[in-house]
């Protein structure tokens, strides 16, 4: 299951919505709400140096609004750092929507966030996350142009799901060549938590290389079709961290990397496309370089998604966008070599390359 709790304790209660945004260094918080729709909506704006800041909106039902600004405060910033390491020329931005995607959903609603998006005049632009549909996304662009991800018919390049998880088959190749040699996947036995858009295609991959995989997800209707499509094990979601493996690839929400987690552990290498796996960066990036365990930055491996959606944007070449998400193989061995040399967790490797390229681009150009 997804522990919050560790994910809030990242961001003081305590703290104001304007000291967290310092904290975080973000320029930019917008709350939207429509009561005529239902809508309850956080968009945050982290940095927009290197371009407009373009990440994904997620729909999920939030304990409490203090929990969704923490997550979309996380997320955006994450972007930032995703989108440097990728070298695209865009910022980090992100959106969350307080509700239950498999029922609080409406036309209605998405047009009303659409709105607020296109208020922004361009500084954000949102494509899909979690609980959030290409068909969503239709809505959205019916209330603004600044969307990414839509479907081909309506001149998009479709969900980028797929591209964010060969992305992560990527980084996975590459985090195995370094922990055992080989870049094969053959045999490896893999437990990918989450098995939606992202899971589903991640199994794929895996399956198609002859993976063993092992999948977990809190919906048991998507368990039960990816089971049965392509013929691998399932455990239930609080068995998850019982189980023997080589790879953890968690691919829901964040934060599964905490102190309980980490006690029971049994992987040597973690690789996912969830986003702020680490539910404290700096104590359980560390934690896990202390174990042993080779952990693949989430927001390295995982791009893939914006990557496919820059490119939308650009102008979109599908070619070009798939050859730079393989790319991500080779940038994921060069921040293994880098937090090896240096002596410092992987994560710290990944940030310090993200920022060098913010900072240096900064110099020469003015904000968006």
């Amino acid at each position: 299951m997804i522990d919050m709790k560790e994910q809030k304790s990242a961001t003081a209660s305590s703290l104001s919505v304007l000291e967290q945004m310092s904290k975080t260094d973000h320029e930019q918080v917008l709350f939207c709400q429509d009561q005529a729709t239902g809508l309850k909506a956080i968009i945050a704006i982290h940095n927009t140096t290197l371009g407009p800041s373009l990440g994904g909106t997620r729909m999920w039902q939030y304990a409490s609004e203090a929990e969704a600004l923490t997550d979309v405060l996380r997320l955006s910033r994450g972007m930032t750092y995703k989108s440097s390491l990728a070298g695209l020329n865009l910022g980090g931005g992100k959106a969350v929507i307080i509700g239950d995607s498999r029922k609080d959903k409406s036309e209605a609603m998405f047009r009303r966030f659409g709105q607020f998006v296109d208020s922004l005049g361009g500084k954000y632009i949102t494509a899909e996350d979690v609980g959030i549909t290409t068909r969503d996304i239709e809505f959205v662009a019916e209330e603004t142009d600044h969307v990414a991800g839509l479907p081909e018919y309506r001149g998009g390049s479709g969900d980028p799901s797929p591209v964010t998880a060969y992305g992560v088959y990527m980084g996975m190749k590459a985090a195995a060549h370094q922990q055992y040699g080989s870049d094969s996947l053959n045999g490896k036995k893999v437990l990918v938590q989450g098995v939606g858009h992202v899971g589903e295609a991640l199994v794929d991959y895996l399956t198609q290389e002859g993976a063993k995989v092992i999948i977990s997800d809190i919906y048991e209707d998507r368990v039960k079709d990816v089971v049965n499509k392509y013929m691998v094990e399932a455990v239930n979601p609080d068995e998850v961290y019982d189980v023997d493996m080589d790879i953890y690839a968690p691919c829901a929400l964040g934060a599964t990397i905490n102190d309980e987690t980490l006690k029971k552990l049994k992987c040597s290498v973690i690789v996912g496309a969830a986003n702020n796996q680490l539910a404290d960066e700096e104590r359980h990036g560390k934690a896990v370089m202390d174990l042993g365990i080779l952990y693949a930055p989430d927001f390295l491996v995982n791009a893939g998604g914006i990557i496919n959606c820059y490119w939308e944007v650009i102008g979109y070449n599908r070619d070009a966008a798939m050859a730079q998400t393989e790319d991500i193989y080779n940038t994921t061995l060069k921040i293994f070599k880098r937090s090896s040399e240096l002596g410092i967790p992987t994560y710290l490797a990944a940030n310090q390359l993200a920022e060098q390229r913010v900072e240096a681009i900064g110099k020469t150009k003015q904000y968006f």
